[in-house]
């Protein structure tokens, strides 16, 4: 591109282009993220999904988006229509807004802000405005009490979360996604191993800041009829769910950058190379596991009972073929590309490891009670993620000051934090057990 645009003009052109593409590709990614949802779903109750619309029910998305284009749009009476109309656009840009400082590999990110972390938090906390004034629009007791629960675990959740984000900002000492990368480079180690006890409070906290299950209260269809969206119908209503879904992606992506490595591949740090050439050996996993999904699709496309699905896996396979020789041929490549093309593999890669877990805690775990959220939150999370950032303090004290090293310091104040949560998790369950007696 550099050779078609001026190069003084370059800078301003890419983030625009970055934001098209995130624009154009976001929703149709939260489609197909609905679709693996249920296709997880199914497979794990042993049955197939949705498989009417297109070959292997790969057209359901698109079928979904124009029934809720076509459906009537209902607006109550006595509503705020003003309000009514907002709510749902507030909830989703603000959701889009967050993905402008989230580096999706070590070249595409729309704005490398020094504050990047904080400007992702707070721009994607904004969303609860949107379901606040949804359920408050809708001049109903249903949708109102729904925002109100989403507000009261969006706050009890943020808080938790940005305190297991906290241990992680005291390693990397910055608050720019890269240099948060570039410290776990720099350090030789992933910050999940680093912090442990922060990832395991991020992950509880993002998942209940989504409203996913089992922390889907707000939207209880059980107690509350839909939540907040009560009132909604059609394309409005999708509009919430896109927003969640992409709220979904935004919080994957935070995880990958700050605990996972970003877009950094695994042994990261080692650089050994294939005998005779510039390429390291772990380079060549992408496209060595891009080659073995091929195969296996093969291998499936003769056991198929129907003739569509026969021809669906071969066309998997042989886009898995394509893509395989896509990343084999970025070895080869000039370095700034090798590097964005597999950055950008391993950043996705570990994004949908993130969402999947999502998928599989939502199939396993019954959904909390309401007081069994706040409790699990403000009795249990936030006093754990304090006691991760001192113990994280603590560690860099005794490196910086005693001269300990790196494991050395983190290895005693990890294992006092899990003294700590251990001795939270049994003062909490008598009291658990008596709250249940109490309401049977």
């Amino acid at each position: 591109m550099g050779h078609l645009i001026p190069q003084a003009i370059l800078p301003y052109v890419l983030p625009v282009v970055y934001a098209v593409v995130i624009v154009m590709v976001l929703p149709l990614l939260a489609g197909y993220i609905v679709l693996m949802e249920r296709k997880v779903m199914a497979d794990m109750q042993a049955r197939l999904g949705p498989m009417r619309v297109g070959p292997h029910g790969l057209l359901q998305p698109i079928a979904d988006a124009v029934k809720l284009l076509l459906k009537e749009d209902i607006i109550p009476e006595n509503a705020d229509r003003l309000m009514f109309w907002l709510a749902p656009l507030v909830s989703v840009t603000m959701a889009l807004l967050a993905y402008s400082a989230l580096p999706i590999g070590p070249e595409f990110q729309i704005a490398d802000l020094n504050i990047g972390l904080l400007f992702i938090l707070a721009i994607s906390s904004l969303g609860i405005y949107g379901i606040v004034l949804g359920g408050w629009a809708s001049n109903s007791h249903y949708s109102l009490l729904g925002a109100l629960r989403s507000a009261a675990q969006l706050v009890s959740y943020e808080t938790a979360a940005g305190l297991g984000l906290v241990s992680v900002l005291l390693l990397a000492g910055s608050l720019s996604m890269k240099d948060i990368v570039q410290a776990q480079l720099d350090q030789g180690v992933w910050f999940i191993f680093s912090v442990p006890f922060g990832f395991f409070i991020y992950l509880v906290g993002s998942i209940a800041e989504t409203n996913r299950a089992p922390f889907d209260l707000p939207e209880a269809e059980s107690e509350l009829v839909a939540g907040y969206m009560t009132e909604y119908s059609g394309f409005r209503w999708s509009l919430y769910f896109l927003a969640e879904y992409a709220n979904m992606v935004i919080v994957a992506g935070i995880a990958t950058t700050v605990f996972l490595g970003g877009w950094l591949r695994p042994l990261a740090s080692f650089h050994e190379h294939f005998p005779g050439t510039s390429i390291e050996w772990p380079d060549a996993f992408p496209s060595l596991l891009t080659l073995g999904v091929a195969f296996y699709c093969l291998s499936l496309a003769p056991k198929q009972p129907v003739k569509i699905q026969k021809i669906v896996m071969l066309a998997v396979a042989i886009l898995c073929f394509i893509l395989s020789g896509a990343l084999l041929g970025a070895l080869f490549a000039p370095t700034g590309v090798m590097q964005g093309i597999h950055g950008a593999f391993w950043f996705m890669a570990k994004v949908f490891a993130y969402l999947y877990a999502f998928l599989w805690f939502r199939f396993t775990f019954p959904r909390y009670r309401f007081d069994q959220l706040m409790r699990l939150g403000w009795r249990f999370l936030i006093p754990l993620a304090l006691v991760n950032v001192i113990g994280v303090g603590v560690a860099i004290v005794l490196r910086q000051q005693l001269g300990w090293g790196p494991v050395a310091s983190l290895i005693p104040t990890t294992l006092a934090t899990l003294g700590v949560a251990i001795w939270l998790a049994k003062d909490d369950a008598p009291a658990a057990t008596v709250q249940t007696a109490d309401g049977e």
